[in-house]
């Protein structure tokens, strides 16, 4: 019997997230990248095997009209991963599409600011993971799994672990924020994460095995930074001074 268009999509998709985590990519670029293929897929009815560069163009630009000029290049980049590991073939298209570059500075709150969106945060464990975020200068997801043995209390140092392009790196500690988690960590006393989720209460995120969740700490930020009448994307905001100790 031979295979039906959608049994070989099902099947090319797991054989492109089995290269993907193989790869050793980021749980975003993975996600991102398998996104593609399903949007993709979707567009052209599953048959991915012989896209034209007419086909490509449509594509791309009906995406364009949708999505931004970065949904557009993660497609871009996923297909192209798509060929090159599953379908095993050499990838002719990548001038197809020229994203123009764009350098976004991050929106600085000022000092005012930041004690206003900090006091803003109700929910300890959300106020304590954005107040270590900026004041260690972090991305979302590293603070997210920052663990308890990260923290060299000696040295006033933070060991950031697989930070973008799956490097490590050592950030300065300001002593207000080690005095912080100190204090938080006595709240849970989780022995592995820093910032356990909170799905079993304060009792169950002693035993937590999984940190806070992403979503739950965007959607809070986004409330709280609208609450708080702050014009500024909450998705760039960087903190640009510590704070006082919460």
């Amino acid at each position: 019997m031979t295979p039906s268009i959608d049994s070989i999509f099902k099947s090319d998709y797991q054989t492109h997230l089995q290269h993907l985590r193989l790869k050793g990519l980021q749980p975003k670029t993975i996600e991102a990248y398998s996104r593609a293929i399903r949007r993709i897929g979707g567009y052209f009815n599953h048959q991915l095997h012989d896209l034209s560069d007419p086909q490509l163009l449509a594509y791309f630009s009906d995406l364009l009209t949708t999505h931004s000029w970065s949904a557009v290049k993660l497609d871009l980049y996923g297909l192209k991963f798509f060929y090159q590991y599953v379908l095993n073939k050499q990838w002719v298209n990548v001038d197809l599409i020229k994203p123009p570059t764009a350098k976004r500075l991050p929106d600085i709150l000022t000092k005012e600011e930041a004690e206003k969106l900090f006091m803003a945060t109700h929910k300890l464990s959300y106020r304590v993971f954005y107040f270590t975020v900026y004041s260690l200068g972090l991305r979302l997801s590293e603070g997210l799994h920052l663990e308890v043995g990260d923290i060299d209390a000696h040295r006033l140092r933070v060991h950031i672990r697989d930070a973008k392009g799956n490097k490590d790196r050592f950030v300065p500690l300001p002593e207000m924020t080690l005095r912080v988690l100190r204090r938080f960590w006595a709240v849970h006393r989780n022995p592995v994460l820093l910032f356990p989720n909170r799905k079993g209460g304060l009792k169950g995120s002693n035993a937590a095995i999984t940190p806070l969740d992403r979503g739950g700490v965007q959607t809070t930020m986004s409330k709280v930074v609208k609450a708080c009448g702050i014009k500024k994307r909450s998705r760039y905001i960087a903190c640009a001074t510590v704070m006082r100790p919460i």
